[in-house]
């Protein structure tokens, strides 16, 4: 019989997985795999790591969102714990899952049960910490934390659009060099996104040519612009059209250092 450890958020996307719990460990049991659950309850993960060092397990399950995703991809790297970690998405957003064609909680347990396994590109920041999905700087990154949970529950990744849109009339433009392996640009932007894989922030196809397995990021850089200009971005990505436009720069490159004079919010 094989071991796994469950690793799961229990209030990601309205408390999802907490009401699936029986049937998760049921459904993996009946194929001889013995699943201990561990609930994540806050930062300290000294134990956690404790575990997933003990050689006890075959496999990490993490569940939850893209933040508890990265979570447990930042503890298995960082101790270089050389496992492989299935994914059962119950965030909002879930962008990393739906990267890798994960859409539905049937969908992950066929995937881990059948032991299918991939390479992916990890970004690694200030070589302290890594991102699967996306990392992020500028106006609306904090959306996230400060839209209401009902909001989230009802609207899904929606709500954090209604919540940014909210923001327009506060939005600050910042000072930004940009160095892309070959590329240097300068100039005054918004918001930066580097993505790993054709979605972000919740919206599909947003880079139509992106490749979470091709060695690079993509990096998406929004120039300071009018409101006007700036709604025409949203409704592009809200109707789920490339994210081209003359306000948007969009790179591809293996390394890339960002610097300003001014404070940026950033999230990962």
């Amino acid at each position: 019989m094989k071991n796994a450890l469950f690793v799961y958020n229990p209030i990601s996307g309205g408390r999802k997985v907490p009401n699936e719990l029986d049937y998760i460990l049921s459904t993996f049991q009946k194929k001889g795999i013995l699943v201990q659950p561990y609930r994540l309850i806050d930062a300290n993960n000294e134990y956690l790591v404790s575990a997933l060092k003990s050689g006890i397990y075959d496999f990490v399950i993490a569940s939850g969102g893209d933040g508890t995703i990265n979570f447990v991809a930042n503890i298995l790297l960082d101790n270089d714990i050389k496992m492989p970690i299935g994914v059962i998405p119950s965030g909002t957003c879930n962008d990393f899952a739906k990267c890798l064609g994960i859409n539905s909680l049937h969908e992950s347990l066929n995937i881990i049960l059948q032991g299918r396994t991939l390479m992916c590109d990890v970004g690694h920041i200030n070589n302290s910490h890594y991102f699967l999905s996306t990392f992020a700087g500028g106006n609306f990154v904090d959306v996230s934390f400060s839209t209401n949970s009902e909001l989230k529950k009802n609207f899904g990744p929606f709500a954090y659009y209604l919540k940014g849109l909210s923001e327009v009339a506060n939005i600050k433009s910042f000072d930004l060099k940009v160095t892309a392996d070959e590329h240097i640009i300068e100039g005054k932007f918004i918001l930066f996104l580097i993505v790993n894989g054709k979605q972000a922030a919740g919206f599909p196809n947003l880079l139509n040519d992106a490749d979470f397995t091709d060695g690079y990021m993509d990096i998406i850089l929004v120039k300071k612009c009018s409101n006007i200009n700036l709604a025409s971005i949203f409704f592009k990505v809200l109707s789920k059209e490339s994210v081209n436009d003359k306000n948007v720069i969009i790179l591809k490159a293996k390394k890339c250092e960002l610097t300003s004079r001014s404070p940026i919010a950033l999230n990962r």
